[in-house]
Parts: structure tokens; sequence; C-alpha cells
């Protein structure tokens, strides 16, 4: 007996996986606490996804409890113990394919924490974070995480309101704060000291307090902050097969997708850990990475490679132009042609396709201007304002 007793206090239980079904709150930041401190990791769940693909997305990050809007913990059939070490894992976008489930370990949690707080110069004696996107995407987690773990104070919202997210910066409540482009145009950026901008492209013109970064689930948030690359991040440039990707080493990625897998790639250099991040880029002269879009959106028209975050930059300048999207249609002659989908400032004056082509030809190549209008009330939209070009019809 005493034998047995020996072995049952040595054994110690796989970490346990928690969804969270719980609004932004303080009671938010508490249960992850919790969690982290028992050693579990957390699965924010998306309240707003409907049924079929909430079961989806369940069925992928495959938690083994759940914590409900009431804060009860209910156990799980079906769902999968995680490594000890792992504390978030999250769903992806889902823009390209099947949602997946993507495993970030505390290690790494820290790691972003630590080159975020070091390159903004945060200061837990005089900043506070605001987290107000969803919490089920890395832009929200990761302010959230970046907080709790540097003990810098933090408010959460339950979404994103331009008034109260306002309010919060002019009183100095909030002093930094993450953001996408379409909720950045419904505010006014100079109620805060730092915003960091993520998800779609930015626009132009932008305050000089606004950061863009560029990350993703997968490296655990933003890892480069305007064109340069965070203390500690490695940035490769593979030219294999002409594709420009853009690979990333650095100790804030993610350990393995939910299935276990994690992809690998060696850069040019021959040495390995990189991961393939599935967009093409390049280095401008001064030294900073310059994104060029996701591999799979290119258009490829009459033999030339067209990037639809390069036109959308400039389409998005003419006047008559609220909001506009890039994206492909079969051509008989050319293979595919470059169309624009346009939400116009005042629907009864939509912009003419020849001013569109005439204004992309002014600065970027001749085949990249756009062959096609479609005249839109609005973009298909994920929740973190990526526009969904497949949606696009």
């Amino acid at each position: 007996m005493r034998g047995f007793d020996t072995v049952r206090l040595r054994y110690r239980p796989m970490p346990e996986l928690v969804a969270l079904e719980l609004p932004g709150s303080q009671a938010f930041v508490d249960t992850v606490r919790r969690v982290w401190d028992a050693g579990d990791a957390v699965a924010p769940l998306d309240p707003r996804l409907p049924p079929p693909a909430a079961r989806a997305l369940l069925a992928a990050l495959a938690p083994t409890a759940i914590i409900g809007p009431d804060g009860e913990r209910r156990s799980l059939e079906g769902g999968r113990p995680v490594e000890p070490g792992d504390a978030l894992v999250l769903g992806t976008s889902g823009t390209t394919g099947p949602a997946r489930g993507v495993v970030l370990t505390m290690a790494a949690l820290e790691a972003s924490a630590d080159a975020t707080t070091r390159r903004l110069g945060i200061d837990p004696a005089r900043h506070h974070w605001l987290a107000c996107l969803p919490l089920a995407h890395i832009g929200a987690m990761a302010v959230v995480a970046r907080a709790v773990l540097t003990g810098t104070p933090l408010t959460v919202l339950p979404g994103f309101d331009a008034g109260q997210v306002e309010s919060l910066g002019r009183e100095r409540i909030a002093t930094h704060v993450a953001l996408v482009s379409t909720a950045l145009a419904r505010i006014d950026p100079a109620v805060f000291e730092t915003i960091l901008l993520g998800g779609a492209a930015p626009p132009a013109n932008l305050a000089a307090n606004v950061v863009t970064t560029y990350g993703m689930t997968e490296t655990g948030s933003g890892v480069v902050y305007d064109g340069r690359p965070l203390d500690g991040v490695e940035v490769a440039i593979d030219p294999a097969e002409g594709t420009n990707e853009i690979l990333v080493r650095a100790p804030m990625l993610f350990r393995a997708y939910r299935d276990g897998t994690r992809p690998n790639r060696k850069a040019p250099d021959g040495s390995g850990g990189w991961f393939p991040t599935g967009d093409a880029g390049r280095w401008t002269p001064d030294g900073r990475l310059e994104v060029l879009g996701r591999l799979s959106d290119v258009v490829v028209t009459g033999g030339e490679k067209v990037w639809p975050p390069a036109v959308e930059a400039l389409l998005a300048t003419h006047p008559l132009v609220a909001s506009v999207a890039v994206w492909k249609r079969p051509d008989p002659t050319w293979g595919e042609r470059v169309v624009a989908w346009v939400v116009p400032k005042d629907r009864r004056h939509p912009p003419r396709l020849e001013a569109l082509a005439e204004l992309t030809r002014s600065q970027l190549p001749p085949w990249a201007a756009p062959k096609e209008l479609v005249v839109v009330d609005e973009l298909p939209r994920t929740p973190s304002g990526k526009v969904r070009r497949r949606a696009l019809r």
C-alpha cells in the first residue's frame, strides 16, 4: 500500500485546456489568471460565431473543460489535454481554410510580452493597456497576456465601442491600445499615447503615435513593428521559386497546431527552425520589412503578379472611395483580371473604373490597374478586420 501511495504522489495529470465562454471584463482576466495559476491552458471562444462555425472551432480546439457565462466549469467529452507549459490555444481566422488550433506556451507569451514592452517603453507605473477587440483573436489576447505577465494595469471591454474607447483614452485611463484599421478610423487616435495597429493593411497617413505591426496567431501577435523586427526576432526572405516568402524564427513562435503538426523551413543560408508565414515580402532600402500580401492572394494576370494590398492602399486615396478590396476573376485573355470592389462615399456618385485605373497606373505597373469595378455597400470582413477576399463575388 505504501508503494501505491508513492506512485500516486509522483503522478501528475496532463494539463487541461479550458475553453472560456466569457465576455471581455475583469472577470475574464481573473479567470485566465486562475487557470494559468493551476498550470492549465485557456482557449477563448468567439460568441459571435454561428452554430456550425462554433462547432467546427470547438472540434479543432478540443478543450477538456469549458467555463460558461455563469462562471461554472464543466468537463467536456472528447477533449484532449495540452502539454506542460502550454498556456493559450487560439483558432486561426479561417480565411484560407478550416480553422486550426494554435498552441502557444507560457514561455512564448512571456517572450512576446517582454519584447513588446521593451520596444514600446511600457512602464507599469505610468501606463495602462486597453483590450477592446475580440478576445478569441491574438491581437486582444496578447494585450491581456502582456498586461498580466508584466503587471501593467489593464481594462478589458466586451467589444469595440468607439465612444467608450475614445473616452478611456481621453480621460487617460488607458494609454495603450491595440486596434485594427476599421476601429482606428472611428476614433481620434490622439487620445492615446500609443496605438498598435494590426489585422488588415494599414491606411495611408497614419498618426505619429500609431505603430503598425506584422504578425499572426502563430507568431504570438506582432513581431515586426513599423517594419523592424522586435528584439530576438529573426526574419528572412526565401526567394525559392520566386515566392519571396517571409520566414520567422523567434522565441514567441507557437509550439504546434492542435493536431500536433508544425511546419518548419530552412532559410536560404541553410539554417533551420524557421516558420513559413505564407506571406510574401521584401526589404526596403532603409532595412524595413515590406509585406506584399498573402501568397495565396496574388493575382497573376498576363503572367505578371499583382499584390492586392498595394493596389488597395492606392485606390483608398481616391476622394470618392470609402473602402476598397482588390481581388480577381477569371479572364479568357489574361488568365486572371484585377477587380476592384469599392464602397463609395456616396452611392449616387461612385468612382469610374477609368479613374481608378489611371490612379493605379500613375504609381504602380500598368498590369496592376483594375480591369473591372464592382460597387458594393460593404466588404465581407473577418472579426479582426481583414477582408475575406474569397467571399467577393
